[in-house]
């Protein structure tokens, strides 16, 4: 079985969110994306572009490196 790299992305991406105390709206706003695209990420329904990567970082104040400092692997392969 393969990783849901969106889904793990998305848990990763609220999780940073909450650690920051920035609810959906207030991230979108920093960001300058629509709220519902934010839900829409975290929930992994959308596979976001580099350029939103970068901007969700910078939203954010942390570096792509901490944005994708998750991991996704399968256990029971």
């Amino acid at each position: 079985m393969e990783c849901d790299i969106l889904s793990k992305f998305g848990a990763h991406l609220r999780e940073l969110r909450t650690e920051k105390g920035l609810s959906q709206t207030e991230l979108a706003y920093r960001g300058n994306f629509d709220r519902n695209y934010i839900g829409m990420i975290e929930r992994g329904e959308r596979n976001p572009s580099l350029k939103s990567l970068f901007g969700i970082a910078k939203a954010l104040d942390i570096t792509l490196q901490e944005l994708f400092n998750f991991e996704c692997n399968d256990k029971h392969k």
